[in-house]
């Protein structure tokens, strides 16, 4: 059984009452992740997206 598939199971054998709290959960792992990400990185993207994301830019890298 893979780890996903038995989270699931795991979930679904909970009271309802409990699904408020593991949603928390999860979203404090996701918040977690991006504070491990560096600022700059995540501040600089919508400002380098309108130069990489281009035809041209997909063009130029499609052979690596």
């Amino acid at each position: 059984m893979t780890t996903k598939k038995q989270l699931v199971q795991e979930i679904e054998s909970l009271p309802d009452n409990y699904w408020n709290e593991i949603i928390d959960f999860i979203d404090y792992l996701k918040l977690k992740h991006l504070r491990s990400i560096p600022e700059t990185m995540v501040l600089s993207e919508p400002s380098l997206v309108q130069d990489w994301d281009t035809p041209e830019e997909d063009a130029a890298w499609a052979d690596l």
